[in-house]
């Protein structure tokens, strides 16, 4: 009996809770206050939003020289987000270095040269003179011959002695001729060392002529520029951002200058939680819109999305996400490089269902709800939801299309008045 008893207590005192809480609501929103939404029988898209960046699809890196000094000082630099020309000079550095040892090396290359020119006049008087000593050579063989002819008539003695006297021509001419061949090639060998040293010193003007060269980087194509931004003077190693480059700064050898991008294939690129990587195809609708293009909304697909995930440093303890890449079927010559843009990509669709408003459904108990406003007065329905998005809400049943239901809890409201 006492059981019985408490609870028709209990419920005693929800119908009389209920009832004030009708009498409540009819008073507080009898002046129409509420803001309304109506049930509409419509398609629910679900999307999900994401934050990215412009990227051209191709583009052309100007890159600081990969030799010519560890340490290139800009001295000449285009302004970021100009048009320029094919030819134009984006990045000059400073060369005086670079001029000096050209100075150094032509120097090198005209004593080079001079001593060619010594060399080959060396060559020609040691073969003239040793051309001389063999001729007289080959003058006293030939008269030592002579002499030899009539040695039958002489007497003994001196017949020998002219025979010794012609051997000795013969020995002479013979070292002689060895003597001019041994000189010929030692004064070519003296030339063609000074020739290699001359050779040298050209190979060393024309690259120090090749690094001067390097050091202005022209635009390959016509186009906007785009300064990347100069990692070295960012305020810590970690930053997620640094001021772009300027004449004045400092770069490391083969350092990402500028970006000459191609803007006739335009991408957007973001990045995507590990929890909604599951969820994302490619080939999925987007939307884009730019910030810098408020009066603009650009259509495109997923393109691609990054079968690793690397970690965010953006925020502790650091996220893993995925890089995805959203291709943009429309264009705009307004478009650059490096603009941040949003991305609504579509998840899932349902047609020809009942679509709410997200912020229109409350809890109650634990079960979804809706408050219809019918005329002055609130009916509170119980409703089944059968997709739940980021700013609208698919339901199954509970309420009926062309229904005005409220956007805020009534009672909330009442508490507050």
């Amino acid at each position: 009996m006492k059981r019985a008893t408490a609870a028709i207590v209990v419920v005693v005192i929800v119908v009389v809770g209920s009832v004030a809480s009708y009498a409540r609501l009819r008073r507080g929103t009898s002046n129409g206050s509420l803001p309304a939404a109506t049930v509409t029988r419509t398609s629910f898209i679900d999307y999900l939003q994401l934050r990215g960046e412009i990227r051209p699809a191709h583009s052309t890196v100007l890159a600081a020289p990969m030799s010519g000094g560890s340490d290139l000082q800009i001295i000449q630099l285009a302004r970021n987000g100009a048009a320029v020309n094919a030819g134009d000079v984006i990045v000059q550095f400073d060369t005086t270095l670079q001029q000096r040892t050209l100075e150094q090396k032509q120097s090198e290359l005209k004593q080079a040269e001079s001593e060619i020119e010594k060399a080959l006049a060396e060559q020609r008087r040691r073969e003239l003179a040793a051309r001389t000593a063999l001729e007289q050579a080959q003058s006293a063989l030939s008269r030592a011959r002579l002499d030899l002819e009539g040695a039958d008539l002489r007497p003994r003695v001196e017949a020998e002695h002219f025979k010794l006297k012609a051997s000795d021509a013969e020995h002479t001419v013979r070292e002689l001729e060895q003597k001019v061949t041994a000189e010929r090639a030692s004064a070519a060998a003296d030339v063609a060392s000074a020739r290699q040293k001359r050779d040298k010193a050209l190979f060393d003007v024309r690259e120090t002529e090749r690094l001067i060269a390097g050091m202005t980087i022209r635009a390959p194509a016509g186009g906007p520029i785009t300064i990347l931004p100069n990692r070295r003077a960012a305020a810590s190693v970690f930053a997620q951002s640094a001021p772009e480059f300027r004449a004045g700064d400092r770069a490391f050898f083969g350092a990402q200058i500028a970006e000459l991008p191609d803007l006739s294939v335009i991408q957007l690129m973001c990045r995507i939680d590990e929890v909604d990587r599951a969820r994302m195809q490619n080939g999925r609708a987007v939307l884009v819109r730019v910030d810098a293009l408020p009066d603009r909304e650009l259509k495109g697909s997923v393109q691609s999305i990054s079968l690793m995930s690397r970690p965010d440093f953006a925020q502790f303890p650091p996220t893993r996400n995925f890089d995805l890449v959203v291709g943009l079927s429309d264009n705009d010559p307004r478009l650059r490089s490096g603009m941040s843009a949003t991305a609504r990509i579509e998840i899932e669709r349902l047609n020809d269902v009942l679509v709410v408003p997200a912020t229109a459904v409350f809890q109650r108990a634990g079960v979804p709800t809706v408050y219809e406003i019918d005329g002055s007065t609130v009916v509170l329905h119980r409703v089944s939801i059968l997709r739940r998005g980021r700013d609208q809400i698919a339901l199954a049943d509970g309420v009926k299309e062309h229904t005005r239901i409220s956007l805020k809890d009534p009672e909330l409201e009442v508490a507050a008045k």
